[in-house]
């Protein structure tokens, strides 16, 4: 194998790492219907414990698909309208301005119902090392 080829081999595989890794924290619902963006990443006071603030995306009559985070969720929506379905509770329809919580292992879905993009500011405060969501059984 010559350099060249080593190196687009080495960039490639680095590229597939980030992209593994970046895969676990996007989203759990379809590529082209939610994307999340990590706005910052922070070690907190808590041993083991770390906060993400994250920008999400969910496309017109997307839906983030049945999945749990490993610690809390605090969110505010900044445009849009989502509904939202957490297990054992009533959906809640939220629009812009609106703010809620998740709790930690809460299985939930959004669904964007209105006929704009719906974005959303979120805080995790999970256990560091884990993935930020994860399918629902």
């Amino acid at each position: 194998m010559g350099r060249l080829t080593m190196n687009k081999t080495a960039n490639l595989a680095v590229a597939l790492s980030v992209v593994a890794v970046l895969g676990g924290i996007a989203t759990v619902g379809t590529q082209s219907a939610v994307k999340r963006s990590v706005l910052q990443q922070a070690d907190i006071v808590s041993p083991g414990r770390e906060a993400i603030m994250t920008r999400t995306e969910v496309s017109m009559g997307g839906t983030s698909g049945r999945h749990t985070h490993p610690g809390e969720e605090v969110s505010y929506m900044l445009e849009g309208t989502l509904v939202l379905e957490v297990q054992g509770k009533p959906p809640v329809t939220l629009k812009a301005g609106d703010s809620f919580m998740i709790p930690a292992k809460a299985i939930h879905n959004a669904t964007n119902k209105g006929n704009t993009p719906a974005i959303i500011v979120s805080t995790y405060i999970v256990e560091k090392g884990q993935p930020l969501a994860t399918p629902a059984q």
